[in-house]
């Protein structure tokens, strides 16, 4: 997940004597990059997850931290390290309320500090943290891509994951997502990684198949929840324009079977975006599971038409709704009572339409059986 506030805090504590005075929630933060500034100017192009310094230069009051600290949040930056005895005295109550609030990492270094080679050697350990997450990330892909072949990525994430521990995928996508520009999906990603709090290395998150990836490594069911429900809280209310489609895996043991949990995390986002919910857990998907494992999507399409051919024909020729009808009656267990109050019709109307649709399928819908290829229809059709 990139070099984190956490990351930076362990070298530069003792290091530059930098303490976290607010906004601790944040501590799992990753940093793109570091930038020097005294005004607000060049934040208005930050991507997100830039890291700001400042010696207090150009925000000398209560109100020019403030809108610092504010531009900051409004642009996704990382956080905020506040070199502090020289322009800036005291740091403002309302400053650490604000950063509390939005869970933003402010920071403190101490005057004597030279800013510039601490601004030198944060950059260059994000700049090796990055060269490692984008071998991690290959090697992900690769164990999803050839499982079977695990010496083309065993090895590689063995230093940074239990490879024998459990697994699990959540995929992340928006309406849209595979006809965005790099430079545009780029900036999503950084604030999708932003709202992914409380997880640094146990987990990579990269883009791939059409999907913002999200690979967890042993985490627990409630950490994970937390995890997902929290970053789609967070994108809801500062990301409104764009609304995201989660897809949760199934958790799998070693990394073997990544592949597992992506495909099955795969059905879930498909079924998030088709019914427009931000939320799903594959695991909770029922008959679906089965429909989502397999792979013929030609057999799938057949099992969809074949059973409801004759009846979408009588539709389309006569403008009816014998299939929604079916539908109902399927779902009601054939009851004609629940069926005419779904659907606002009268009991005898029902009765008829049942009766003719029965005729057009040859099919007298009496036994599990013989209701079986409908419904599972109905269920792909949903899919």
């Amino acid at each position: 997940m990139g070099y984190t506030i956490e990351d930076m805090m362990l070298v530069s504590k003792n290091r530059y004597n930098m303490k976290m005075i607010a906004g601790k929630n944040g501590w799992s933060n990753s940093i793109v990059w570091t930038h020097m500034l005294e005004e607000t100017t060049i934040v208005q192009n930050f991507w997100g997850k830039e890291l700001a310094v400042t010696t207090g230069l150009g925000f000398r009051t209560t109100e020019s931290l403030m809108e610092l600290a504010r531009e900051m949040v409004k642009h996704h930056g990382a956080g905020l390290i506040l070199n502090t005895g020289h322009y800036i005295k005291e740091v403002p109550q309302e400053l650490l309320d604000y950063c509390d609030e939005n869970d933003f990492p402010l920071l403190t270094v101490p005057q004597e500090i030279h800013m510039g080679d601490m601004i030198k050697d944060i950059n260059i350990r994000i700049f090796l943290q990055d060269s490692a997450d984008e071998q991690i990330s290959n090697a992900m892909i690769k164990a999803i891509e050839v499982p079977d072949n695990q010496d083309a990525y065993r090895k590689e994430l063995l230093p940074y994951f239990d490879v024998d521990g459990t697994f699990q995928v959540v995929l992340i996508t928006l309406k849209g997502l595979d006809t965005m520009d790099t430079v545009e999906r780029k900036k999503l990603s950084y604030r999708i990684q932003m709202y992914l709090e409380k997880i640094t290395h146990n987990g990579n998150f990269f883009y791939y198949d059409s999907f913002f990836v999200l690979v967890v490594n042993d985490v627990q069911k409630k950490d994970l929840d937390e995890i997902v429900e929290g970053m789609l809280t967070r994108a809801k209310k500062r990301m409104v324009q764009f609304p995201l489609y989660v897809g949760v895996g199934s958790e799998v043991v070693d990394i073997s079977n990544l592949y597992i949990s992506f495909m099955r995390a795969k059905g879930a986002v498909k079924m998030s975006l088709r019914h427009e919910e931000n939320l799903k857990y594959f695991d909770d998907l029922g008959l679906f599971r089965l429909l989502y494992s397999v792979n013929d999507t030609q057999l799938l399409e057949k099992m969809k038409n074949e059973p409801l051919k004759e009846i979408m024909e009588y539709d389309n020729k006569h403008k009816g709704n014998y299939v929604d009808t079916l539908e109902c009656y399927l779902k009601h267990n054939g009851s004609i009572q629940a069926v005419a109050e779904e659907m606002f019709t009268h009991r005898n109307t029902v009765i008829y339409r049942i009766s003719n649709i029965k005729k057009l399928i040859n099919n007298d819908l009496a036994t599990p059986d013989e209701r079986l290829p409908y419904q599972i229809a109905y269920y792909i059709r949903k899919m």
